[in-house]
């Protein structure tokens, strides 16, 4: 036991030592000590098993994660091709619709054109015939004719033929 005191006579410490007490506390800390390495171990057994699941959890809500994400795409890519296919679709039905127009309109052209080509020719078979119905032949004679009609000229040919 012991009591100290400063230089200026104020009470620093008192210092009470018991060397039985001394000795309990002593063992007593040693045997926290032993049991907290055995609750340390224990803990940090527990510390590294924790981690493991946290881990694993992650790691398998990740793997959620990216498996969701995945089929998103896939499903998203799937609707973006469909899309396309429609819009490539749509495109090639209004290309044959023009084409079937212009093909339409280019034959109205062509029938029109060979129509005025013949009636060309029918008028001048009609004058033709006139002026020889008109004409008095003492023979008879025979006409023959050939024409031929194209798109962009007439050929006319006219035999007259006695008997």
């Amino acid at each position: 036991m012991g009591v100290r005191f400063c230089k200026e006579g104020h009470l620093i410490q008192i210092v009470i030592e018991d060397y039985e007490e001394i000795t309990v506390m002593r063992k007593k800390e040693q045997q926290k000590k032993r049991e907290n390495t055995k609750n340390g171990r224990r803990e940090r057994a527990a510390k590294k098993i924790q981690a493991w699941w946290r881990g694993t959890l992650v790691r398998r809500t990740l793997l959620h994660a990216a498996l969701s994400t995945w089929i998103i795409q896939s499903w998203w890519r799937l609707t973006m091709d469909r899309l396309l296919q429609k819009k490539r679709r749509a495109a090639l039905i209004a290309y044959a619709h023009r084409e079937r127009a212009v093909v339409k309109l280019q034959s109205f052209v062509r029938m029109w054109r060979i129509h005025w080509r013949y009636c060309q020719v029918l008028n001048a078979i009609y004058v033709i015939q006139h002026h020889w119905q008109c004409h008095n032949c003492q023979t008879c004679a025979l006409l023959r004719g050939h024409c031929v009609v194209t798109a962009t000229h007439l050929q006319f040919h006219i035999e007259i033929i006695n008997p």
